[in-house]
């Protein structure tokens, strides 16, 4: 059974270095608007996806809030039945944490955002306005334009001309870059908005490359009125030579030296595995994901290096874990781990030599690029009663419930099914099936929802609940009829992302605002 925790006894765990962790159960959309500094977004829908590989060690304390206290008790039962064995549940949740004077915060990935405006502001990182840059394209001017974000981001939209080098790999590989240029070309980095250009550049500029970055990134480029490319397929990375790895290495050398990054032997690591169980511990490999599925370190999850940075939070759910990070020598592993530091981790390390040292140690490497188990899932389809999707369609219940997102359900749903979120699900059932013999079928997306949901349902007591095997995705196969918009949902919707991929112009406004004025509080007075 959880145990409640103050806020006063949750202000004393932020500000000591306990390993716990503290996770806001509610949706994207609320914890965007507000949410405890430190939190961590894992809305209780998803906590069987992801809470293993973001909480591994099943002994360490985690506290779970919302708003109100009516959401932490279910997700607090979850994790336990999950082995989770030290649960507690923050009093009054984030509502009289606020009330009592104790910090928030708004938007998503907060710390690496702040990081990012800190280095622009302490060190003054060069950067160049979207007009400036589109002038000089029109020019003709000799560019190279860097997109620091990931190869899937850079397809869907560019800056005309713009070539893919996720940020991970821009050490290793900007040597063979300016290679291949004149001397007179101008090295141009950007990402979406501001952070991943900005810690580019910080890579360059600490490198003595003469580098600038795009202000506010795509985002500024659409808001100053110009088209992005669509589709660009420039995604094909520099070789890496001799002369640019030894560059990296170098450069590796000296962030570990003035940053504290610390080095792990194949055995050191080995021994570091063996207590994952009791440790809170991520290991974490930042190479490309053709390297990754070549060939990794048992146990070792891949988060390629720019988004291991963007995502720290995301990474490092616990608070004072350990963070180790691997790549096939020390440059790009060093790099990620030089930035956690900055960030202000404590305990971070990069294995000596990477996944090449680890084999030739004589230990095994995997290869494939497994998928992380969601959790009771099995137990959940072995006890549900599937439902072939043209069976449902013949014959529908009186009741058919989405449980995946708004989006999702906004997408395509069956017609006639009615949105209500799988972490509202036991406490809003009533009010739609409140005969606890309705027959009931469940779908999602893919079908693991619905069976963990058709379980909830099950536990309350009703009797007659099926499941849409396959989802939405067989349900298309069959070609059978698909309703779109948010017909038929129960609650306006609270799980939009309103700073995604895809935003509104004045949500771009304000994103880039909120963004910038991180980096206030680093300025120095006149």
């Amino acid at each position: 059974m959880a145990n409640l925790i103050s806020d006063a006894e949750l202000d004393g765990l932020l500000k000591g270095d306990k390993p716990f962790a503290l996770i806001d159960v509610r949706e994207s959309g609320e914890y965007n608007s507000s949410h405890i500094p430190g939190a961590a977004l894992i809305p209780r829908r998803r906590i069987e996806f992801i809470i293993e590989d973001s909480v591994p060690a099943k002994n360490v304390q985690v506290v779970v809030c919302d708003d109100d206290g009516r959401r932490t008790p279910l997700a607090a039962a979850t994790l336990e039945r999950l082995g989770y064995t030290n649960v507690s549940i923050l009093d009054g949740g984030v509502n009289r944490w606020s009330a009592r004077d104790y910090p928030t915060e708004w938007g998503v990935n907060v710390p690496s955002k702040d990081f990012g405006e800190k280095l622009e502001v302490v060190h003054h990182v060069p950067e160049i306005s979207a007009e400036d840059l589109h002038e000089r394209i029109e020019r003709g001017d000799k560019l190279v334009i860097l997109d620091t974000r990931t190869p899937e981001e850079y397809q869907r939209f560019a800056i005309p001309g713009g070539r893919s080098m996720p940020g991970g790999e821009l050490a290793l590989r900007i040597t063979d870059v300016i290679n291949e240029i004149d001397d007179d070309t101008t090295v141009i980095l950007n990402c979406a908005g501001r952070t991943r250009s900005i810690t580019g550049t910080r890579v360059l500029q600490r490198m003595g490359i003469e580098a600038l970055g795009l202000k506010n990134g795509t985002s500024g480029w659409l808001l100053a009125g110009f088209e992005l490319e669509n589709g660009a397929d420039r995604v094909e990375l520099p070789e890496v030579s001799e002369e640019g790895r030894a560059a990296a290495e170098e450069y590796a050398a000296r962030l570990a030296a003035e940053d504290g990054v610390r080095y792990l032997s194949p055995d050191e690591l080995a021994d570091l595995i063996a207590r994952r169980d009791t440790e809170a511990v991520y290991l974490v490999d930042v190479r490309t994901d053709k390297e990754f599925t070549d060939g990794h370190i048992p146990g070792f999850k891949w988060w390629p290096g720019g988004q291991a940075v963007q995502r720290a939070d995301d990474l490092a759910v616990v608070k004072n874990s350990t963070i180790v990070f691997c790549c096939d020598g020390r440059a790009r592993a060093t790099v990620t781990g030089s930035f956690y530091r900055q960030m202000g981790h404590q305990e971070v390390y990069a294995v000596d030599g990477g996944a090449p040292a680890w084999a030739a140690s004589g230990r095994e490497l995997v290869s494939g690029m497994e998928r992380s188990p969601v959790a009771g899932l099995g137990d959940a389809f072995r006890s549900v009663k599937l439902v072939e999707a043209q069976e449902l369609h013949d014959n529908p219940p009186a009741v058919t419930l989405f449980v995946d997102t708004s989006q999702d359900f906004s997408a395509g749903h069956t017609p006639g099914a009615k949105w209500l979120s799988r972490s509202w699900l036991e406490i809003e059932i009533g009010d739609i099936a409140p005969d606890k013999s309705t027959p009931i079928a469940v779908t999602c997306a893919t079908g693991r929802n619905s069976a963990l949901a058709a379980v909830a349902l099950g536990e309350l007591g009703y009797t007659s609940v099926s499941v849409l095997e396959g989802g939405m995705a067989k349900w298309r196969e069959a070609g059978l009829p698909v309703e779109q918009g948010l017909t038929g949902i129960v609650r306006p919707p609270a799980d939009i992302n309103y700073l995604g991929v895809d935003r509104s112009y004045g949500e771009m406004m304000n994103y880039l605002r909120w963004e910038t004025e991180l980096g206030f509080k680093y300025a120095t007075s006149p």
